[in-house]
């Protein structure tokens, strides 16, 4: 049968649903809040993916069923050259399994800590490559909400994409989001303010990310949430130079890429600081990125790969599932990942939207109480900025007018199934 291949001491059927026996398992190059992030090779086609595994006990643990469902529905609606694309979805009986696309440049936090300073060209250069990402989502109807240098990986040639959508939402035209998502240094006004948001606070979290690279420091700052908050609401903008001062505006009709008369990404390439950005070829990644990752060193932190080899965590492995689980007998969180965490091939189904139903997923067995995160802060108590707080996705105030939608980017051309583009 041309379609198994001997692996081990078992041949593995690649014409049957997908499973972690259809890749070879290599290094680990990340870490995210529920397990690890590793090279994985697709056995057949040789090609080379990045494997994000979920421990599933540690996300019921953590309340994080929802977000988990909800991040697998939304990235199977997003093909983009600019976003980290899903490429295969599955789980086991301990883990759920997202096969995405190998980013092995390593993710900007990690530039910025080791380079101090990114040259002005460069910054440009990835704002320009995220602003065609993000008009791209915002177009599928989808706010990221955790936009930052640590969610912005680069491939071997430079170029930047968008990752983790651990806190991404559908949003409405009818109604503005309410609750609190994302990273608090990155939060636009309309957040931490609960005065209710929709896409346009994307843009806000890149003009920080941009001042971040620029000038390594963010422009608001507090020790706590509420000190954070008031700098958010209240704080002067300050900028050394006018490279990122209109993404970060507090009026979201004034911001860069969402003003009512603009026309989103093009007013962005009209905006003089991006004069030189050759925006056709960019899109089309024929542009040379002006900064290239040294692909003979590790762009990522080794100690991830160190914690395996010393067995401080328990190292993946190939592992059979139970044949016929009963569904009747699980815990509703573990039967809800068992049945709405479903397979995805991107080499044999198509892309599936989500959207018309465009209602959050709940963790069953929960109340509205028990799926929400605190705050992230240290042990002494000090707010930890860059990390990822959540409450439960939900649409809360409506539009204060009927013409609150003038700047909503164009309805994507199709709301049913899409085929995805040539791997």
């Amino acid at each position: 049968m041309g379609g198994v291949c001997c692996c081990l001491t078992e041949p593995v059927d690649f014409d049957a649903e997908v499973t972690l026996y259809h890749f070879d398992l290599h290094r680990a190059v990340g870490k995210g809040a529920f397990g690890k992030v590793r090279v994985v090779e697709h056995k057949r086609s040789k090609k080379l993916y990045a494997l994000k595994y979920i421990d599933k006990a540690r996300c019921i643990r953590q309340k994080a069923v929802a977000n988990i469902i909800q991040e697998r529905r939304l990235l199977e609606e997003i093909d983009h050259p600019f976003v980290v694309n899903l490429r295969y979805a599955f789980q086991d009986d301990e883990n759920c399994f997202f096969v995405i696309d190998l980013m092995l440049g390593g993710d900007l936090r990690f530039h910025l800590e080791r380079k101090g300073h990114i040259p002005q060209d460069v910054v440009r250069f990835w704002m320009a490559e995220l602003s065609c990402g993000l008009e791209y989502l915002h177009s599928q109807r989808i706010i990221h909400r955790d936009l930052k240098p640590d969610n912005i990986l680069l491939d071997a040639m430079g170029h930047a994409h968008i990752t983790d959508f651990n806190v991404a939402i559908h949003y409405s035209e009818r109604r503005l989001h309410t609750s609190v998502a994302g990273s608090m240094a990155y939060m636009a006004p309309q957040v931490v303010g609960r005065k209710g948001y929709s896409w346009q606070i994307d843009w806000w979290s890149l003009g920080i990310t941009a001042y971040e690279l620029l000038f390594h420091k963010r422009p608001f700052d507090g020790r706590n949430a509420e000190k954070m908050t008031q700098s958010i609401l209240k704080d002067p903008l300050k900028f050394p130079e006018d490279a990122s001062s209109r993404f970060i505006e507090r009026d979201p009709e004034k911001r860069l890429g969402c003003r009512p008369n603009g026309q989103g990404l093009q007013d962005i390439q009209s905006h003089p600081w991006f004069t030189s950005i050759e925006w056709d070829n960019l899109k089309s990644k024929e542009c040379q990125p002006p900064f290239v990752p040294d692909m003979k060193t590790a762009n990522f932190d080794v100690t991830h790969e160190l914690d395996e080899f010393l067995m401080v965590e328990k190292p993946l492995t190939h592992s059979k599932r139970k044949v016929n689980p009963d569904l009747d007998k699980m815990k509703p969180e573990l039967r809800q990942l068992e049945e709405q965490f479903t397979v995805y091939d991107f080499s044999t189904l198509q892309r599936l939207s989500y959207y018309p139903h465009n209602q959050p997923v709940t963790t069953l067995g929960t109340s509205t109480e028990d799926t929400e995160r605190t705050v992230a802060q240290s042990l002494d108590g000090t707010l930890i900025p860059t990390a990822t707080i959540a409450e439960r996705s939900q649409a809360g105030s409506p539009m204060l007018d009927s013409d609150s939608h003038r700047y909503m980017p164009p309805m994507p051309p199709s709301h049913g199934r899409r085929v995805p583009s040539t791997p």
